[in-house]
């Protein structure tokens, strides 16, 4: 957030240390969806505004692919910092197969954390244990991500079913063909009238 902070001040002409007045005010939109709501939060300084549009319109992951997929704009991937903690198999994947300066970048921070940070070791808080980018603490180079796991394979599922839903189209929806609505909206002709 900082480096954002500081180029939100710097496009307003405040740069840091100078004071941003009273009534000068940014908006910033962020595009979490309702999967991730819990993490919305408002702006920590007065100066800036915190608007979440997916949230306000109910809008999931799942919707927003929906929607980027209809301008065919189909392959968005989630936002994230290159060595989260939180990715899985397939986000680590991703990187080593398509990104191969980036993998080994991440890699290389995977095994420099192990003994944990520098400056916390240097004020004398040791790290007890040692610290892995994954949970199965097994080195990132060595890790065994070709693996499927069960939250992975889920996800595919699911998205199978959202992209087997987006080429039937809406159930009881229309086509530019035919109606394939209710028997009640057939029997109405253009001014609602019974036929």
């Amino acid at each position: 957030m900082k480096p954002i902070k500081k180029k939100i001040r710097e496009l307003l002409g405040y740069p840091y240390p100078t004071r941003v007045p009273k009534g000068v005010l940014v908006e910033q939109w962020i595009g979490k969806s309702t999967d991730e709501s819990h993490r919305a939060k408002d702006a920590d300084v007065k100066y800036m505004q915190n608007r979440h549009p997916l949230i306000d319109m109910g809008w999931s992951r799942s919707d927003s692919i929906r929607y980027l997929t209809s301008l065919g704009l189909a392959e968005t991937p989630k936002s994230s910092c290159l060595g989260c903690p939180f990715h899985g198999n397939a986000q680590w994947r991703h990187i080593r197969d398509n990104s191969p300066a980036e993998w080994e970048d991440v890699v290389e921070f995977d095994a420099a954390i192990r003994k944990g940070n520098a400056r916390a070791n240097a004020s004398g808080n040791r790290l007890l244990g040692e610290a892995f980018l994954r949970r199965s603490r097994v080195p990132l180079g060595q890790a065994p991500i070709d693996h499927v796991t069960a939250s992975e394979w889920a996800a595919l599922q699911q998205e199978l079913a959202d992209e087997r839903e987006l080429e039937r189209g809406v159930a009881d929806g229309c086509s530019p063909w035919a109606c394939r609505g209710d028997a009640d909206a057939l029997a109405q002709d253009d001014f609602g009238l019974a036929t």
